[in-house]
């Protein structure tokens, strides 16, 4: 009777563990799903100006319209697109009230590298971006050759003489470069981590059940087998 007891103790304990793991997941679906939307709400809305003092947390993926003039001078940063690898172009972006800011204007091919571009004025339609693809192990720029290995923000705006804000056009600013929209990158796989706890869940439920009930039965024939006691 104890191992029987023992065992249904497992077997439940096992099943509510799973069950739980798997309402977890349903919540950080719904979290996930909320910064989603929030972000998508902020990439649809166009700010009327770009922000006196932009901030990370209440600004990131913001839509702005912005008129200026792309300055001379760019950076070039390594990255991968429709041709294979190649560089992000960055450069400065003068608004009518003189303040400068970064333009990513998109992706060429390693071939086109040090190609002229359009400059002058422009109407870019852009969203703000504070990009994380800086870490630890992440190689500094190298400058004899205009190549950098990271949107390192407040270097690349050090660099450039604006300030420490990136606007990554959504649409074409010169005919060679393929712009690059700003997308959150963010996965949200918890439907699939839920469903895969509560398959599990059941499957930890029968197998309990069916080693609980095999073991009853042994448990009973043994029972059975036992001679009797003698008065």
């Amino acid at each position: 009777m104890r191992r029987l007891i023992f065992l249904a103790l497992i077997g439940i304990g096992g099943f509510a563990l799973l069950i739980g793991l798997g309402v977890w997941q349903l919540q950080r679906l719904e979290w996930k799903r909320g910064i989603l939307n929030e972000i998508a709400a902020r990439m649809d809305t166009t700010l009327p100006a770009l922000p006196e003092a932009p901030e990370e947390a209440r600004d990131e993926y913001r839509q702005l319209r912005l008129q200026g003039v792309i300055g001379p001078g760019e950076l070039h940063v390594l990255t991968s697109g429709p041709q294979g690898p190649g560089f992000r172009i960055i450069a400065p972006l003068e608004l009518p009230d003189g303040r400068r800011v970064l333009l990513d204007r998109g992706y060429v091919p390693e071939r086109d590298k040090d190609r002229p571009r359009l400059t002058g004025p422009v109407e870019v339609t852009g969203n703000l971006l504070w990009p994380d693809d800086v870490t630890d192990y992440t190689p500094a720029p190298d400058r004899a050759r205009n190549i950098w290995f990271s949107r390192a923000v407040g270097p690349m705006a050090a660099a450039l003489d604006t300030e420490p804000v990136l606007v990554v056009a959504r649409g074409p600013t010169d005919p060679g470069i393929t712009p690059m929209p700003v997308s959150p990158g963010i996965r949200n796989d918890h439907l699939q981590y839920a469903i895969t706890w509560f398959a599990l869940a059941a499957g930890w439920a029968g197998m309990s059940l069916l080693f609980w009930q095999r073991s009853r039965r042994r448990g009973a024939a043994k029972a059975l087998e036992s001679p009797a006691r003698p008065d």
